[in-house]
């Protein structure tokens, strides 16, 4: 039986980019359908009915939802190709531990509260953001990959939200390479790879869409 997969997805979405370059990375042949997100489409809100969100892996009919669990499942069924997560069990839960750490820092708490707020709270921000990446930074050491000497499951987790920095960047006035060197060429080594680079979105074209979404907000 053919594969049947679809991607249901909004591109500047950092989330959606993981799935991207995970399928990527994999060599897996997939749909991509994107999404209106203030007019969703049947088909999201049936295959998605609990978070009503994008990305939505449907694989032969059935969805797979939230981008960490999506991509743990591109590794799980398509082992045979470019292993994601590490085969010992101690070295999966760590890789786990920092995704989780991207999401809820990198993310969640200090990436769109740098874009979104001003004054004291945005330099506060700004300040936890880039204490978040030295962490991650120390994370990586002198290792080429999170992953070791390949691409892994880490480094697709947060590759995408390197085309939302130069956006938090101007937003925020200041500048991430100079502060995490090592983390910006960690960056720049994942885009030479084609499943990464060709998953990606212009950084400038993202930038362009914050602030079309600082306007929708009313945020100056």
């Amino acid at each position: 039986m053919a594969e049947e997969v679809v991607l249901l997805d909004f591109w500047p979405s950092p989330f959606g980019m993981r799935v991207r370059v995970a399928l990527a990375e994999k060599g897996i042949k997939y749909e991509y359908k994107e999404e209106d997100l203030r007019n969703k489409s049947a088909l999201l809100l049936q295959m998605n009915p609990v978070h009503k969100k994008i990305p939505v892996l449907i694989h032969n009919g059935k969805p797979v939802c939230e981008s960490l669990v999506q991509v743990q499942y591109i590794d799980e069924v398509w082992h045979h190709t470019s292993p994601l997560l590490p085969s010992h069990s101690y070295q999966r839960a760590i890789a786990r531990f920092w995704a989780d750490f991207v999401d809820k820092k990198i993310y969640g708490e200090l990436g769109r509260k740098i874009w979104t707020s001003k004054g004291e709270e945005q330099e506060t921000a700004k300040k936890e953001f880039i204490e978040s990446l030295k962490l991650l930074e120390g994370e990586l050491g002198d290792k080429p990959y999170f992953g070791g000497e390949n691409l892994g499951y880490v480094d697709v987790v947060l590759v995408p939200f390197y085309s939302w920095f130069y956006a938090y960047e101007k937003c925020g006035n200041f500048s991430i390479e100079a502060e995490c060197p090592k983390l910006i060429a960690w960056a720049k080594r994942c885009l030479e790879k084609e499943s990464v680079s060709k998953s990606l979105p212009d950084q400038e074209k993202v930038y362009h869409f914050v602030l079309q979404l600082k306007k929708l907000l009313g945020i100056e």
